[in-house]
């Protein structure tokens, strides 16, 4: 386990659950939720991601108990079968598969790369990241930039926004369709983009905001223009494909808004949705909401398993590189304290040493002879720790924590709260070592025995 805590995660996700129960997992955004749960009793870092289709925390505690009853309140509200429990281990290599597009509803899709890297400086500005989370989320943006330069993981249909696109086109003709487009986020604007590549001649572009609307309708190759939210209900009855996709709470279609539509094919990409499902029950209108985009991602699935292959195997490469640098960390922090713990006594003794020698011959040493004391210090230091350092480097290499445990609790220079020295084992050890000729000078007992003992 590392020294900064052990990671605990929850994941509620499109396998385990259908969108109202996404919806109802979700916090209010992702600063506001890491917020809430660093603010929680024994909690030192978190992390939060929601998109669509998945709604997953993490956190930071120092037992993996602590960390499992904050995510247990957190998620009090949802379906145990909809919840998936992650352990430390388990939370490092999920974040490793999500980054690489191997946890989407499209496999290998480009956006939850960004929807990462956008949660991690949003964690980061809620004061939720710290040295085990910053380790484990950016070690997953590398290894979804990774999979995407040297795989063909991400290739075909790359979003939920083309599958979208290839729905309707598999339901009606968009080479002389009038689309519409709900929402100017990520999501409105790869839809658009989408559409407007798979032939739609027109889109109409609504957002509450119209000047975000007019930026996508240019973005699009296509005959678009923007119109306010209000708009949506006159723009709907005309048009024969409508993609939803906002970030609000409210509905923007109910049923009424389309009784008059004819044949219109509805593809709502919102969590919560923007589409009422009663809609889905009016004459000729055909609703399909994420869950129904699954069917359409079966044949990019297919297309891109070899590829996926080859990125489990990175991704085990790439976990096994975390857990290393993690236990680097650990052996590094104690060897650290170790010499720390050293350092001052050897300055503490050095200081003393120079003061007798300069009593004992009335008058101050040299800057040569001040060196030779120093560096005798020095050479005994380094040759007392060589050891330790070697056999904390090899416990940490194999998982050996009650060594780690032990030698921090001897090492850390602020064990034991307002010490002005290093930890009596420590100062017994180097104190029983120092030259005889200044034995009034110590502080603590020699120890039994001597090195050769051992």
């Amino acid at each position: 386990m590392p020294s900064d805590g052990v990671i605990a995660g929850s994941s509620v996700s499109h396998e385990h659950a259908d969108v109202d129960t996404l919806a109802e997992a979700s916090g209010r955004d992702q600063p506001t939720v890491v917020a809430d749960l660093v603010r929680r009793d024994g909690v030192s870092e978190a992390f939060a991601l929601q998109t669509c289709n998945r709604v997953e925390a993490y956190v930071v505690t120092d037992d993996p108990a602590t960390g499992r009853a904050v995510l247990d309140e957190f998620l009090a509200g949802v379906p145990d079968d909809a919840v998936v429990d992650l352990d430390h281990e388990d939370s490092l290599r999920h974040l490793l598969r999500v980054a690489a597009g191997l946890e989407s509803l499209v496999l290998g899709e480009d956006q939850i790369l960004g929807q990462i890297r956008t949660a991690y400086e949003e964690a980061r500005g809620a004061g939720g990241i710290g040295p085990m989370l910053e380790d484990a989320v950016t070690k997953a943006i590398h290894v979804g930039e990774r999979v995407r330069t040297e795989t063909g993981i991400n290739e075909g249909a790359v979003s939920l926004g083309t599958a979208a696109a290839r729905l309707a086109d598999g339901e009606t003709d968009l080479s002389t369709a009038t689309v519409l487009v709900v929402g100017a986020g990520e999501m409105g604007t790869l839809s658009a983009r989408s559409l407007a590549a798979h032939g739609a001649p027109e889109i109409i572009v609504a957002n509450r905001t119209v000047p975000h609307a007019e930026h996508v309708a240019k973005e699009v190759d296509a005959d678009a223009r923007a119109i306010a939210l209000p708009a949506v209900s006159a723009a709907a009855a005309r048009a024969d494909v409508v993609v939803t996709a906002t970030a609000g709470e409210d509905r923007v279609l109910d049923a009424a808004d389309l009784d008059d539509a004819g044949e219109t094919v509805v593809v709502d990409l919102a969590q919560p949705r923007d589409v009422a499902p009663a809609a889905g029950d009016v004459d000729d209108v055909a609703v399909y909401d994420l869950d129904a985009l699954e069917t359409v991602t079966d044949e990019t699935r297919q297309q891109r398993r070899a590829a996926a292959d080859r990125v489990e195997a990175m991704i085990d490469e790439e976990f096994d590189r975390l857990l290393d640098q993690y236990k680097r960390k650990r052996a590094d922090e104690v060897i650290a304290a170790m010499y720390e713990s050293a350092e001052r006594v050897k300055s503490r003794e050095v200081s003393t040493a120079v003061s007798r020698l300069e009593a004992a011959g009335e008058g101050d040493l040299s800057a040569e002879q001040r060196e030779i004391v120093e560096s005798l210090a020095d050479a005994l230091v380094g040759q007392l720790l060589a050891a330790p350092t070697r056999s904390l480097r090899e416990a940490a290499a194999e998982d050996d924590w009650t060594t780690i445990h032990t030698a921090l609790q001897l090492f850390d220079p602020e064990f034991g709260g307002e010490m002005d020295g290093p930890p009596a084992a420590v100062a017994d050890a180097m104190a029983g070592e120092l030259p005889d000729e200044f034995p009034e000078e110590r502080t603590v007992d020699p120890p039994i025995g001597t090195l050769d003992d051992d």
